[in-house]
């Protein structure tokens, strides 16, 4: 009987669609048989395999992203039943029917649920996020992080740039420059680098120009929704010490 009560079981699905990033946004709903520890992203596959709405008309199949599907690249990022979060780690079992399924609001939409994330990645490149290596010699194995730092530095290095933070943050929409909370934790782990150090009064001026720290409004948002549980408001707070420290360096000209 539980069998066959699986059988006929099926799933929901509400998608907002786009076709173009021009065009207007549209819901389209699907219906799929259900299958034990199903996921969002499996639920897709099976709607590119047989691009058929709820009416039985054939459509364009749905555009999405996705890479690793162990919650590691960050490229499945989308707001699912009104959270932002990863699709792969998304269990039907454990969502509301019908889903909901939407594309990230905080950035411009290529397709579908395919998002740009271009202004992410603008904002590492302003906080200089690396380390300035040529790469032209052998430099040998580098200084060593005592134990300590190095498992606190291990965790905000988790950041997959999946946008997530950015998506739950108030501060981060289309009438600001603010970096978002990502960046802004990748400057505290860069500066803590034996290495990355050496530029770290780089990345604190980065931080202290428009749409830098300033623009945090420290709604906790961000490392409510992180799926990696980076604590992003810790070093929110450590780079508002730091900046302040900077910024008073600056003035004494110290």
């Amino acid at each position: 009987m539980a069998e066959q009560a699986t059988a006929n079981k099926t799933v929901k699905f509400i998608i907002t669609r786009q076709d173009s990033p021009e065009s207007s946004s549209y819901n389209e709903e699907f219906e799929l048989p259900y299958r034990p520890n199903m996921n969002v992203i499996s639920a897709l596959m099976e709607i590119q395999r047989n691009p058929v709405n709820i009416d039985g008309k054939s459509i364009a199949p749905v555009c999405w992203d996705s890479n690793c599907l162990e919650e590691v690249c960050g490229a499945c990022s989308m707001v699912i039943n009104g959270k932002p979060r990863q699709a792969c780690a998304a269990l039907i079992d454990k969502l509301e029917q019908p889903v909901r399924i939407e594309p990230m609001k905080t950035f411009p939409v290529v397709r579908d649920l395919v998002i740009d994330r271009s202004r992410m990645f603008s904002a590492l490149k302003r906080v200089k996020a690396w380390i300035p290596i040529d790469g032209t010699y052998d430099l040998g194995p580098g200084p060593r992080m005592p134990e300590k730092k190095r498992q606190w530095a291990y965790e905000l290095s988790k950041c997959m740039t999946c946008g997530v933070c950015l998506e739950a943050c108030p501060n981060v929409n289309e009438k600001t420059d603010f970096i978002g909370p990502a960046a802004l934790s990748q400057v505290r782990l860069f500066n803590a680098h034996p290495t990355g150090e050496m530029n770290a009064d780089d990345r604190l001026e980065a931080l202290m120009e428009d749409g830098g720290i300033e623009g945090c409004g420290n709604s906790q948002n961000c490392v409510q929704s992180c799926p990696k549980g980076i604590p992003l408001t810790t070093s929110i707070a450590e780079m508002n010490k730091q900046t302040t420290k900077h910024m008073f360096k600056r003035w004494l000209g110290v």
